[in-house]
């Protein structure tokens, strides 16, 4: 099977998603946890080059081997703080943004975690909103 070519596809949209890539090395959520957010989205979206890439910079920057290994099973395993686990989970509903919005019970978890300004994006809400 071949792979995708997305600048075909979408390459407007693509062009997009490349020139987040700096915006969100700005923001104020730290780097390792940066890098744990990339990992687990690039897990979920399939992409073997995207996770092996993310993965290098990961341990290039320090993260440790078993929390790498761990990243698939962050919600059974002991190695990842309430931030990193609240990221996580922000992670994961936004690469997989259920029809109906993002759940309140999520939002209202990760808001007091994570910065104010990350949980308030332009980000569909759940059904009680």
């Amino acid at each position: 099977m071949q792979r995708l070519n997305y600048f075909q596809q979408s390459s407007e949209l693509t062009k997009k998603l490349v020139e987040s890539g700096p915006l969100f090395q700005k923001t104020r959520i730290e780097a390792h946890i940066r890098e744990l957010v990339e990992i687990r989205a690039s897990q979920l979206n399939g992409c073997a080059f995207c996770v092996d890439m993310h993965i290098k910079m990961a341990k290039i920057h320090g993260e440790r081997e078993l929390r790498l290994h761990h990243l698939a099973i962050w919600r059974e395993s002991t190695l990842f703080s309430p931030r990193e686990r609240a990221a996580l989970a922000w992670t994961e509903v936004l690469t997989n943004i259920p029809s109906q919005g993002v759940p309140d019970d999520l939002r209202a978890r990760a808001y007091p975690v994570l910065r104010a300004r990350v949980v308030r994006s332009h980000v569909p809400r759940g059904r009680n909103q």
